[in-house]
């Protein structure tokens, strides 16, 4: 690694992004399951017997995970926000349209074609086309 322009040796890696938390309002599960699970199509994992009792869902896509955490003092999340690759983005979008979900294009990084939209509580979600993604375009990025 450079830092500073010097290099340093790391004794340890990052491998992989595990899971990103997301917040929610109390009570807002059975609206969670029906966005994530039966509209995007995440997976719902059991929460451990541990976690259970603060409520809020987990779900599951390809190699991460998208954790949901009841806030009593929620607020939506307007800018920061997970990414999800999807395959078939065309026809995600025609789900979402259809669910009445806000479905806002979005252009400004060049050969990546992507969306934004909501999740029932007013969380930004942004969704990559898979074959045109920063994954499948070197070098580039979003923000």
């Amino acid at each position: 690694m450079c830092r500073f322009g010097i290099m340093v040796a790391m004794a340890f890696q990052i491998e992989a992004l595990d899971h990103v938390q997301a917040a929610m309002p109390p009570n807002g599960e059975v609206a969670a399951e029906t966005f994530y699970r039966d509209l995007l199509g995440l997976r719902l994992l059991p929460k451990p017997a541990s976690l259970a009792a603060r409520g809020g869902r987990w779900f599951a896509a390809g190699g991460a995970e998208l954790h949901l955490g009841v806030e009593q003092d929620f607020r939506p999340a307007r800018k920061a926000h997970p990414a999800l690759r999807v395959r078939g983005l065309d026809e995600l979008i025609a789900r979402l349209q259809a669910s009445g979900a806000v479905v806002r294009h979005d252009r400004q990084l060049p050969g990546v074609r992507r969306i934004y939209t909501e999740d029932p509580f007013g969380n930004r979600i942004e969704l990559i086309d898979a074959g045109r993604s920063p994954a499948a375009q070197p070098g580039a990025c979003g923000d």
